[in-house]
């Protein structure tokens, strides 16, 4: 009989590796801290309200589709998918800005504000198309162990046009000198844990999954994804059991024995951790146990946290779309004050995500469903006040920008911020996006994804291969999955 896996977690990363090693036969376990499935991609409801808590953005969507192929499946058995035309907005201090779907009218309004600058774009969407096919191909899907992985010729070949030494920002702005183009060039960054001048130009592979791949939505809202993975999850046989917060690891002679939770224990052959990989090494590992140190952890650069607020309004908006980034401030000084000199922002850049205007099953009739994020530095103080003041401040441009009254309309709201990320998720510094994806933590220089103390223990999700975001917390599970087989099938 193949063995008993324990999985820790059941966001993307640790639904992925269940699904794919129940598939392959073994008896899987996923044990849940929360009341519900999902991660941080949960969902609650409130006064005829549904709300995404957690991911908003539907990018490459093969990814997606792959995983579900994999067991016979479709996205399309599981939700309704649409791709969204325009793909977002973006306020600027003077103007707002549709980004179009299409190729065509995305060069126009290039050309627009640059002339000549299509030409550029073709060219950079190409040079980002070869590193997003090559990253796919050649990194994203390695488990990352050690660094001879990468030591294949076609790797190796690829490394100059990758660019994997300069910076996106030199990039950019070697093709375009508008500052809003440069703007919407740099927007896919701003989460990935570093300013554009100290993230690797590899990462305008972001710019193909933006501008050509598309951004899409799935009607029911983003949780629908989880409901598809639990779905597939249990059609293998894994069982999901909620409510069940991991306090220990029995840990006899190296190898894990047994997973303790406050009022049961789980007899396993494999764990599997999918949660906060920080939290589980330093406060449910023993010392002798953890392969990294408090210091090592103090030094990593992590993706920034956010203070979220979940509105219900009781009217129909206008001037928005279903994604709107507002960055009528200072781009640069935000970013100075997430990554370099953290603090909370003088003036911060906000998103606002409004799925009512694509989704009537969101709201009630008549209603709106707002999402307003506010990206910030990691293990800032997080107050009730320092909350308000940042509502406030960002409610009155979005009131300001769209031309409309928008507050006494509120008949619901929720904030959740740094606070909530440690209490709920046990996020290390209360980030929200995990590991930062600079070039010394990058592939082989993230956390592995394999214990070399605990010789049955592996991790999968945001803070290890291949890193943050929901397609790659996907393949993360996938390739844990892949390391698991490979061992234990011999």
């Amino acid at each position: 009989m193949k063995e008993n896996i324990i999985v820790i977690g059941s966001g993307f990363s640790g639904l992925s590796a269940a699904s794919c090693l129940a598939k392959e036969g073994y008896k899987v376990t996923v044990l849940e801290k929360n009341s519900s499935p999902g991660g941080r991609a949960r969902k609650f409801h409130e006064q005829g309200f549904t709300f995404d808590m957690g991911p908003s953005w539907y990018w490459m969507p093969e990814v997606f589709e792959q995983f579900f192929n994999l067991f016979g499946k479709k996205a399309s058995d599981f939700y309704d998918l649409k791709r969204l035309d325009p793909s977002y907005n973006i306020f600027f201090t003077d103007e707002s800005v549709d980004i179009p779907a299409s190729k065509e009218a995305l060069f126009a309004l290039f050309e627009k504000y640059e002339p000549g600058s299509a030409k550029h774009l073709e060219a950079f969407l190409a040079e980002a198309k070869y590193k997003y096919q090559v990253g796919m191909q050649e990194f994203v899907f390695k488990p990352s162990l050690h660094l001879t992985e990468f030591a294949d010729s076609r790797i190796l070949k690829s490394l100059f046009r990758l660019k994997m030494f300069t910076s996106i920002a030199k990039s950019i702005r070697s093709k375009f000198k508008n500052p809003k183009l440069i703007q919407l060039l740099e927007f896919p960054v701003l989460f990935l844990g570093a300013t554009p001048q100290k993230t690797p130009s590899l990462y305008s592979l972001m710019n193909y999954a933006d501008l050509v791949l598309g951004t899409w939505y799935p009607m029911g809202g983003m949780n629908k994804i989880i409901e598809g993975f639990v779905a597939v999850a249990e059609s293998q046989g894994v069982e999901i059991i909620c409510n069940q917060e991991v306090k220990e690891i029995y840990i006899p002679n190296g190898k894990a024995k047994k997973v303790i939770t406050d009022d049961k224990e789980y007899l396993c052959d494999i764990v599997i951790n999918g949660g906060d990989y920080h939290h589980f090494e330093q406060n449910i590992l023993d010392k002798k146990d953890r392969v990294y140190s408090k210091a090592y952890w103090d030094k990593r650069v992590m993706a920034p946290s956010s203070l979220l607020f979940y509105l219900g309004i009781d009217k129909k908006l206008k001037n928005l779309r279903h994604h709107n980034l507002f960055f009528d401030a200072d781009f640069d000084q935000h970013a100075k004050e997430i990554y370099d000199e953290p603090a909370w922002p003088t003036k911060p850049l906000f998103y606002a995500c409004c799925p009512s205007m694509t989704d009537k099953s969101v709201a009630p009739e008549g209603s709106e469903n707002l999402f307003l994020l506010i990206p910030l530095a990691p293990e800032i103080e997080d107050t009730p006040e320092l909350r308000e003041k940042y509502f406030h401040m960002i409610l009155d441009r979005l009131e300001e920008r769209t031309g409309q009254e928008i507050r006494s309309s509120i008949v619901y709201k929720r904030s959740f911020a740094h606070k909530d990320f440690k209490q709920d998720y046990h996020s290390f510094k209360g980030n929200a996006y995990g590991l930062a994806n600079t070039l010394w933590q990058t592939a082989f220089l993230k956390p592995k994804l394999k214990s070399k103390k605990v010789s049955n223990l592996y991790y999968t999700g945001q803070l290890t291969s291949p890193g943050p975001g929901v397609p790659p917390s996907i393949i993360s599970g996938q390739v844990v999955a892949g390391e698991i087989i490979k061992t234990y099938s011999v």
